[in-house]
């Protein structure tokens, strides 16, 4: 059987793009915010409900953009989950504050509200939750402790575009989320990512900081860098949005059908979708809690009939080396986190996924491979 990847980038039909990208070699503008930029940028604003939206090259400088926006004075701290790509955490220290790692929830993976206000000291100036898998974190909590101790907000939402609660965007909570557009995630523009806000002043000043600080033709006003995104992704983005819902439906069904397959099997932990929740069905994660098999040994056997899988997230950031001196680091402290890292796998999932190729998933990890 053909090898399986953990993803596989969806993608509009070659002469579709081609279409898309055709202007381009008529105005020769390839960068610097032209005109697929600025089209990509307001179909985002209306499909999200948001009144701002800034792109980026990628979801990382976009985070490290929206922390910096705020001026947070140096050495704050921020509280966050160690469950999570690195870089939400570097883009906060990057920035010069200091993590403080939250435990997660048992059931979403998401930060843990309710350990939250323990963390929190005179030093704590924001938060920064991490919306895990499209799973959305308990957004109306977390407004409630930052409104009571005037903190901001700023969503790492990369995995959560298209996703609504109680049909409101993901983009709409916080000051600011960040979603990131890179090529594995169910909407992408090759690479790329976005700040979404609603402060009117950020428009100029995110424009500026993602542009060398550029303000006028004559005046930097700030020590800004290069984040802008190209105007060949802008048109992948474009593309892309067309057959968004499309690529969530077929999604759906892939994860509907792995649901079937392996709900009720003992020592299988499978993810829920909350109440009021529109997933965006972005990845299957899989908790083996006493099976049969470890996680690393399935990890081992899909290997083993060229299947990709990821242990994802693992390691916890606030275990990795370069953190190791940071006084809040330490999974010790972040013991819910850490047993679901040591037990998490991410199945393949992606649009064009075959019930075939579910099924010989399924197979291998209940099991049966003599029915492969």
């Amino acid at each position: 059987m053909g090898e399986i990847l953990v993803t596989r980038s969806s993608m509009p039909a070659f002469d579709k793009y081609c279409e898309e990208i055709k202007s381009l070699w008529d105005s020769h503008w390839l960068t610097n915010m032209g005109v697929k930029h600025q089209e990509f940028q307001s179909v985002l604003e209306s499909y999200l409900g948001i009144s701002h939206v800034t792109l980026y090259a990628n979801g990382h400088l976009a985070l490290e953009n929206a922390i910096a926006a705020f001026h947070l004075p140096e050495g704050g701290e921020v509280i966050t989950t160690p469950f999570t790509f690195a870089s939400t955490t570097h883009a906060i220290v990057r920035n010069k504050l200091i993590p403080v790692f939250c435990d997660i929830n048992e059931d979403d993976y998401t930060i843990d509200v309710g350990k939250m206000e323990s963390l929190i000291t005179d030093q704590t100036v924001a938060i920064v939750p991490v919306h895990v898998y499209g799973n959305l974190c308990n957004v109306e909590e977390i407004e409630r402790i930052a409104n009571k101790y005037g903190l901001k907000v700023i969503y790492d939402a990369a995995h959560a575009f298209a996703v609504k609660y109680k049909g409101i965007s993901s983009a709409c909570f916080g000051d600011a989320a960040m979603f990131s557009f890179h090529a594995t995630k169910v909407f992408h523009t090759i690479e790329g990512g976005a700040v979404c806000y609603r402060n009117d002043k950020w428009v100029q000043l995110l424009n500026d900081m993602k542009n060398f600080g550029i303000h006028g033709p004559e005046e930097v006003a700030y020590i800004g860098g290069n984040a802008k995104m190209n105007e060949f992704q802008a048109a992948m983005g474009l593309c892309n949005m067309r057959y968004l819902d499309e690529e969530i439906s077929k999604r759906k069904k892939a994860s509907e059908y792995y649901k079937k397959r392996l709900s009720g099997t003992a020592g299988i932990k499978l993810s829920k979708i909350p109440e009021e929740v529109e997933s965006n069905y972005a990845y299957f994660p899989v908790v083996f809690e006493d099976y049969k098999y470890t996680r690393n040994e399935i990890l081992n056997k899909l290997k083993e009939h060229g299947i990709g899988a990821r242990k994802y997230f693992f390691p916890l950031t606030n275990s990795f080396e370069c953190y190791r001196n940071y006084p809040t680091a330490g999974t010790e402290k972040t013991p819910v986190a850490q047993h679901i890292a040591l037990r998490v796998l991410t199945l393949p999932l992606y649009a064009d996924l075959s019930f075939e190729d579910i099924d010989k998933i399924c197979n291998i990890i209940l099991g049966d491979e003599d029915e492969l």
